[in-house]
């Protein structure tokens, strides 16, 4: 994923969790803030340490670019996303990773297909 495309700074963050909407499920957290002056959308990746050793946390990271990266031309552009990975990800391979996503994705009112494989 492109650095264009990250959410980094703290008062970004900070941003995207005072004024964003929420959405959530057993395995991830969903923040979202339009900002619709972007041309593109970007996330913004917190995996606690309470998960799993550093291993565990940023193989879990490198799933969730992954979904964003195979979804990026489907997903609305012009928002930022927080993603809060909670602690079920630590025992899950990539596909049930990606169905817990799309699942948060569309209850956030996000529209992304199914139909791809």
């Amino acid at each position: 994923m492109k650095k264009k495309n990250r959410v980094k700074k703290n008062d970004e963050f900070q941003a995207v969790f005072q004024r964003g909407k929420s959405q959530a499920n057993r395995q991830f957290v969903l923040y979202q803030l339009d900002k619709p002056e972007q041309t593109h959308f970007r996330i913004g990746l917190s995996v606690s340490k309470k998960v799993g050793n550093a291993v565990v946390r940023n193989r879990i990271k490198r799933m969730i670019r992954q979904v964003f990266t195979e979804l990026k031309d489907e997903i609305d552009s012009g928002k930022d996303f927080v993603i809060i990975a909670r602690k079920p990800c630590a025992e899950m391979d990539y596909e049930q990773i990606k169905q817990s996503l799309l699942h948060v994705l569309q209850r956030s009112g996000i529209k992304v297909r199914r139909d791809r494989s």
